[in-house]
């Protein structure tokens, strides 16, 4: 069935005044049927609308609105559900999941429409042409796609799917159409480095500015990865050597294109132990929430909390992490322990769940949580970074709640911004 629930009225609004409530269905505007939100956004931008509402009773009404240029209309609905993926591909995270996690951690999703609402990476492998023209039609921009390799054949056997539209063709087409498109590689060692891998780096950079830049992301494997195709872990070698080869080769791409393009995700510099490149040559982070450029904002941004830092003295606050950064935060917190007067510590916790080759915060459970703080003087106050819960739900990966660890631990627990003034923040909080 067409239209939208709404699940939220903005007191005062427009849609308040028209009373329309809660559990009412929108089913059109201006004679548009409503498949979902970004339909609504689309064909709701006009000043003078008709809309079609259905109430929770059955009730049709039709109302018409006039109202001034930029003035909202005051509804909100829940985000359209995604569509599943099709796709089989050789490094997918959620074949490696263990059992016994809540059921939606295990629906693969390959949408769209939630890579222009929220950032998702897509294939675009699983979509047809009214989903394409509808892209172009309604200006989706920017879209996030998952390109992994450009050669047709290399990218089937890493998506596990035959028969697919080669990448470049449909890219080009949306480059046609305006569309921005940021683009990432899984970086699978043996399959999509070396030659394909800087063939794939050229054939994006050729799209450049609708291809507005390339995050490399090294492949994340589990130990319960089990009867699916052989890969390598990246290695402390394979790290620094990948980035001998391309930090040069993407400040050349830079040069070339006026702009950064090519990003290597922070876990490369990590793992291979290089320090991290100045904090400029991310350009605007466009691929900050992909692990691109976090640890250099970091460092950034602790600089700046160290600058202005009051005393606290006397707090004493453990803040837990993933062992990947642990280094940066714990360098950070003996810092801010000598510029407030509190103790400051960090605690890495080890990833049981997935396995100790998973170190990003992350992935962290709420019971390895547990088994890395027992026993440990934990002070006045435990600190766990917002990354680690579902976002507006409140659990960790394992449905453990912040309520649960205070009862395991015995100690108040706060979430955080995952950031030096996140932490900065709760520890000054510690005054009042």
């Amino acid at each position: 069935m067409s239209g939208l629930i709404v699940d939220r009225v903005m007191p005062g609004s427009i849609a308040d005044e028209l009373e329309i409530e809660p559990g009412d269905r929108l089913i059109s505007v201006n004679g548009h049927p409503l498949r979902d939100v970004i339909d609504y956004n689309y064909y709701s931008a006009d000043d003078l609308l008709d809309l079609e509402l259905e109430k929770g009773d059955g009730e049709l009404w039709e109302l018409e609105v006039e109202r001034e240029e930029g003035e909202p209309l005051g509804l909100s609905f829940e985000a359209p559900l995604p569509a599943r993926c099709g796709n089989n591909c050789v490094f997918c995270f959620v074949h490696q999941l263990p059992k016994g996690l809540r059921g939606p951690l295990y629906v693969k999703d390959e949408d769209y429409r939630l890579s222009f609402l929220y950032g998702n990476y897509v294939t675009l492998a699983n979509i047809g042409r009214a989903e394409l023209d509808r892209i172009k039609e309604q200006r989706l921009s920017p879209l996030y796609i998952s390109v992994h390799a450009t050669e047709p054949k290399l990218r089937e056997e890493l998506l596990g799917k035959s028969g697919i539209l080669p990448i470049l063709d449909v890219m080009k087409e949306l480059a046609e159409a305006r569309i921005t498109m940021h683009t990432q590689v899984v970086l699978c060692p043996g399959w999509n480095d070396g030659e394909a891998f800087a063939r794939t780096v050229e054939d994006l950079a050729s799209m450049y500015p609708a291809v507005a830049s390339l995050a490399v992301v090294p492949v994340g494997l589990t130990e319960h990865r089990k009867h699916l195709p052989p890969l390598a872990p990246l290695t402390r070698e394979f790290a620094a050597s990948f980035i001998e080869e391309w930090s040069g080769k993407a400040r050349l791409l830079e040069e070339r294109l006026g702009e950064p393009f090519l990003f290597l995700a922070d876990e490369f510099y990590i793992k291979g132990e290089i320090p991290f490149p100045s904090l400029e040559s991310y350009g605007d982070l466009p691929q900050l929430e992909n692990g691109v450029g976090m640890i250099p904002l970091f460092l950034s941004e602790a600089e700046q909390v160290l600058e202005d830092a009051e005393p606290v003295p006397g707090a004493r606050v453990t803040v837990v992490s993933g062992e990947s950064p642990y280094n940066y935060l714990a360098g950070f917190l003996a810092q801010l322990s000598t510029a407030t007067g509190a103790s400051v510590v960090a605690v890495a916790v080890k990833n049981r769940l997935f396995g100790p080759s998973v170190t990003v915060t992350g992935l962290v459970c709420g019971r390895d949580i547990i088994s890395a703080l027992k026993g440990v003087e934990l002070g006045d106050l435990v600190l766990v970074p917002d990354v680690m819960l579902k976002e507006g739900e409140g659990v960790f990966l394992d449905d453990l709640t912040v309520d649960d660890l205070e009862r395991e631990l015995g100690k108040t627990v706060q979430v955080v911004e995952s950031t030096p003034y996140g932490i900065y923040d709760a520890l000054a909080d510690m005054r009042e």
